[in-house]
């Protein structure tokens, strides 16, 4: 296998291996998601294995900072799809559009085509939507009026759900959750974590401040 591409400061390109693309993208979004190793450390398991992630926590713990993180550090784009109860599957995978002027269908693409997709709420959305993500999910295409698109890569879907017990949600069916490699909880900081940070707010950086360590295509040949 073709030894990767990494990033240094000057922008020059230098080889890399597995073990070390990991540790740099792991250093990389911890800067953002701090205090939370072993969430950042499986969502990139996730990335490298080709599966997905489902994230069952509350509102709040830095599941979009991870996604976004995730993105930014090798240089990929990034969508959020916010999942409610009214929201379309054409919404998810695209939908074909008549053009007038050139007299044809054209597919404008849905928010499931990014390198990184947030599924913010998976299950506030009815089954016949959460279905959407399947096809793109297990096969990394989309199906749309018996046209057939696929996806890049990497791609990875995050998806998030509220407890089970809140109001205003649906179960995911089995289906839907055989599609993710891992189902974990993103948890508060431990309190150790959260003095370091403290103690240390030079060592945050900003989403919109974090650079890609690793290229695309260096991360398509860790795959």
């Amino acid at each position: 296998m073709a030894q990767p591409e990494q990033l240094d400061p000057d922008g020059a390109g230098v080889g890399t291996d597995l073990d070390t693309g990991f540790q740099s993208l792991l250093a990389n979004v911890e800067q953002v998601v701090q205090g939370k190793q072993e969430a950042v450390h499986l969502a990139l398991v996730c990335l490298l294995a080709q599966g997905h992630l489902l994230i069952e926590d509350v509102p709040g713990v830095g599941k979009t900072s991870l996604a976004k993180a995730i993105a930014r550090s090798m240089g990929g784009t990034w969508r959020r799809i916010q999942f409610t109860p009214d929201l379309l599957p054409s919404d998810v995978t695209g939908v074909s559009v008549w053009n007038r002027v050139t007299g044809s269908f054209e597919f404008r693409p849905g928010g499931v085509f990014a390198d990184v997709v947030l599924a913010d709420e998976i299950n506030r959305a009815s089954p016949k939507t959460q279905s959407a993500l399947l096809e793109a999910m297990e096969e990394r295409q989309v199906t749309v009026d018996g046209v057939t698109y696929p996806l890049g890569s990497p791609f990875l879907v995050i998806a998030t759900q509220n407890p089970i017990e809140l109001e205003g949600t649906y179960p995911l069916p089995k289906a839907q959750l055989d599609r993710f490699l891992m189902r974990i909880e993103m948890r508060d900081p431990s309190r150790s974590a959260e003095v370091a940070i403290l103690e240390a707010p030079d060592n945050h950086v900003a989403i919109e401040e974090l650079d890609a360590v690793l290229s695309r295509d260096a991360v398509h040949t860790l795959l």
